[in-house]
């Protein structure tokens, strides 16, 4: 599918970003259920695992409960533990955040770069420079993938290097964009992805710890099942996790996984024609795409200029919402989170100026393009 479905004008509410089956999850659930599969181990797990790592282009992928168990399991992987500082992405969904708290170590948030809205490698570089004159390198990084776009990498991956200072990849929301010629969730010394309901590939929940390493993604099976030795009986010197995913969950992955690259033409079609509809509308810009890949087209993503469209991006959620629509600000930075307003921050006005004007819209890759041009006229008449 290339293009948004035609349809008659919706009646139910009209969802950010709802599962989008393919057709092919139950046969592939039923015949696990019928092979009393239901556990988290199985065939359909094994094949799902090998099947994300050939599509994202990696050695190995390690199944597990969620994306932020994965990027838990990373940061264990990669020896992060108390004292521990931990470079990450302001601009982002708490869940790349906590796990450095789960870990005992200490977020240090960087803020966005205005040409791509994910984190900007010239602060990041300022801040390892930084740290290292002061004898106190980050055990690692946690670069974001935002909204479906890569990070900038070869400027990221070239100052982490200079600092032995190791990246993990938080490709989360960008499962099918791409870097150059590189996929999400190949960058990096580990990347993860989320299989979370309104990711662009769901199994209802669940996520995936993806590296060249082979050893990394063992380990993180390992860890994820209770960390058990082996032995006749339950024997442990290491402290677990009951992470692992599902067989049933791989199999609506696998099926879900067969369709990835039409998803992807979808979302990105919807974007489009969000773009030619509001194409007319001062005080209404998209969020950039930048020119060093393609973007997964996971959420359409606008600024609203207040002061030049007449309203605010409040006044469009409110009045959306009131329509049964549903939208979204773009994420709160962490820096400006209670839980976090307590750790460094490096610079942080450019996500805070994107979360105070950014919308998210509707973009679920089933959505009529009667129902995006519906949305973009209201959107249209809430301005001057």
């Amino acid at each position: 599918m290339s293009a948004p479905t035609k349809s008659t004008e919706p009646t139910e509410p009209i969802l950010l970003s709802p599962p989008h089956l393919s057709g092919e999850e139950i046969q592939l659930v039923t015949k696990a259920i019928e092979s009393n599969w239901i556990a988290p181990v199985g065939p359909d797990l094994d094949a799902f695992e090998a099947e994300l790592a050939a599509k994202v282009g990696v050695s190995a992928a390690a199944g597990v409960a969620s994306g932020t168990a994965a990027l838990h399991l990373a940061l264990q992987i990669l020896g992060v533990g108390s004292g521990d500082e931990v470079l990450c992405s302001t601009f982002t969904f708490a869940a790349s955040a906590n796990p450095i708290l789960y870990c005992g170590a200490t977020p240090v948030f960087i803020d966005s770069s205005p040409d791509t809205w994910n984190m900007d490698p010239a602060l990041l570089d300022q801040e390892l420079r930084a740290m290292a004159a002061r004898g106190c390198l980050p055990k690692a990084a946690i670069v974001v993938d935002l909204y479906g776009q890569c990070a900038d990498y070869d400027p990221i991956l070239t100052s982490c290097a200079e600092f032995d200072v190791p990246v993990i990849s938080d490709a989360a929301e960008a499962l099918g964009a791409s870097y150059g010629d590189t996929k999400a969730g190949s960058l990096g010394d580990i990347a993860i992805v989320s299989f979370n309901g309104n990711k662009i590939l769901t199994c209802s929940g669940g996520g995936a710890l993806l590296s060249d390493n082979p050893e990394y993604a063992e380990r993180a099976r390992f860890l994820a099942t209770q960390a058990r030795d082996p032995a006749p009986h339950y024997e442990h010197t290491t402290v677990g996790y009951n992470y692992r995913l599902s067989n049933l969950l791989a199999a609506i992955g696998r099926g879900q996984l067969r369709v990835l690259e039409d998803r992807v033409a979808a979302r990105r079609a919807i974007r489009e024609l969000y773009k030619k509809e509001l194409a007319g509308v001062s005080g209404i810009t998209f969020a950039p795409e930048a020119d060093y890949g393609q973007s997964n087209g996971w959420l359409t993503c606008i600024l609203v200029d207040e002061q030049v469209f007449g309203a605010s991006r409040e006044d469009i959620r409110e009045h959306l919402g009131s329509l049964q629509i549903e939208s979204r600000p773009l994420w709160k930075p962490m820096h400006e989170q209670p839980v976090f307003a307590k750790y460094r921050a490096v610079g942080g006005d450019i996500s805070s100026r994107l979360f105070r004007d950014g919308l998210c819209l509707p973009s679920g890759s089933a959505l009529p393009e009667d129902s995006v041009a519906r949305i973009a006229s209201e959107i249209a008449g809430v301005g001057k």
